[in-house]
């Protein structure tokens, strides 16, 4: 069954902690072992794994996506503005989907590792597509 978290996200960019909600997803579930697959159809969005346990992380994070992929009004896309065209690149850098194992009922992530959703053209109305899969 194709489950969704829905999220608000604030203006500009953002690393959201999704961590919780998947969990639950998982949880109602009631799969003990499988894949927890996730993906976001948002083309200036993304999914990743990383630490959350010091915020300054995802302000890293964000800092040296701007310094690699600044906005700026040269992009050959700009459908909407510079911000829009930096967007889509950072969303494939990181990328849209994560793959993650189900273990005795829970998701199997590192002491540290939290899901994070990345926002790179808020404030937006964000999807969260969650398949979970017995195997």
């Amino acid at each position: 069954m194709l489950q969704a978290i829905s999220l608000q996200t604030p203006h500009g960019e953002s690393v959201l902690d999704i961590t919780a909600q998947v969990r639950d997803l998982v949880a109602a579930s009631g799969v003990q072992e499988g894949l927890c697959i996730l993906t976001t159809p948002h083309t200036t969005a993304a999914l990743t794994l990383n630490s959350a346990l010091d915020p300054a992380t995802s302000l890293d994070i964000l800092h040296d996506l701007n310094r690699l992929v600044p906005k700026r009004v040269d992009f050959h896309h700009q459908y909407d503005t510079p911000a829009d065209a930096a967007g889509h690149i950072k969303a494939a850098l990181v990328g849209h989907s994560l793959t993650l194992i189900i273990s005795e009922g829970r998701l199997l992530l590192g002491s540290s590792q939290f899901v994070q959703f990345c926002e790179f053209d808020g404030p937006r109305e964000r999807r969260v597509h969650c398949k979970i899969v017995a195997g």
